[in-house]
């Protein structure tokens, strides 16, 4: 179902609630248009606690997999012997990358005003894809598959997260 978009004061007040920016296609999007029901973030009446999953699913898929599959990525150094201090390191180095917003289920999108053109990745722990070479791209993706007019281009790179496809 689709209501309608967000307005300024919602999507400024979503952006100092949770503590990102959304993208600036991102944005427009939930401007026009706000996509609701089950897998789309409910961005308007949604609790704050299920808000705030989604938007930690992807750096906490991450910390699951440096716990339970031994994750650990190279850049990051030599991995810490104990658990709970590979989890802080990764946090530490989880929180300089760009953070990445849900749009569908475990679509997601980076976050930051000032950007756009930006791939949606598929993300599921340290499972990542390219779902999309930019929102609208995900959107004919993900809901009008096969399309044959569907451009292919070469994504934009995401720092951290392209290292995980």
């Amino acid at each position: 179902m689709l209501e309608a978009g967000l307005t300024e004061a919602e999507l400024a007040a979503l952006e100092k609630r949770f503590g990102f920016e959304f993208a600036d296609d991102h944005r427009a999007l939930l401007a026009e248009v706000l996509p609701t029901g089950r897998g789309w973030p409910d961005w308007r009446a949604g609790d704050s606690e299920t808000l705030r999953r989604q938007v930690d699913w992807p750096v906490e898929g991450v910390l699951y997999d440096v716990v339970e599959n031994d994750f650990w990525y190279e850049r990051w150094g030599e991995r810490p012997s104990r658990d709970e201090e590979a989890v802080e390191q990764a946090k530490a180095h989880l929180a300089t990358v760009p953070r990445m917003i849900p749009i569908f289920v475990h679509r997601c999108l980076p976050s930051g005003r000032g950007t756009f053109g930006y791939p949606v990745l598929s993300m599921h722990q340290t499972d990542i894809i390219h779902y999309g070479f930019d929102l609208l791209d995900y959107v004919s993706t993900e809901f009008y598959p096969g399309d044959p007019d569907r451009p292919t281009r070469h994504p934009m790179p995401i720092p951290f997260w392209d290292d995980l496809l």
